[in-house]
């Protein structure tokens, strides 16, 4: 059975830094293209950031580049999005999930960590 499981998140100040994670069972994330998204509430989910399998290159949106960073460790099975300089409307649940090369959808979905950003 595939899990994605994300855990870390919580309340941090504006300005701060937090780390999400995303650990996967049934699966192995050296073979998948890992992305991470966020909903606000009364709002459409987003697209954050992506990692790919093998070579491990990244790419982001643009309210998010250059603040987050998204990396992974195959050892752990685990991909981490690393949130730097974060502003109130970073608000909102965050998902991991996965697809296979090559995939337009992503096929497993974690469950999602709320993160807000307020004093």
């Amino acid at each position: 059975q595939v899990q994605l499981v994300e855990s870390g998140g919580g309340l941090v100040q504006p300005g701060g830094s937090l780390r999400v994670t995303c650990a996967a069972s049934g699966l192995s994330l050296s073979h998948y293209t890992v992305g991470w998204f966020r909903q606000a509430p009364g709002k459409e989910r987003e697209f954050v950031g992506r990692i790919s399998w093998g070579l491990g290159i990244s790419y982001y949106a643009d309210s998010v580049k250059g603040r987050f960073t998204v990396s992974k460790d195959n050892a752990k099975n685990t991909v981490y999005l690393q949130m730097d300089s974060l502003k109130p409307e970073d608000t909102a649940v965050y998902y991991c999930a996965a697809r296979t090369i090559g995939a337009g959808d992503y096929a497993y979905w974690g469950q999602g960590t709320q993160v807000t950003v307020s004093f």
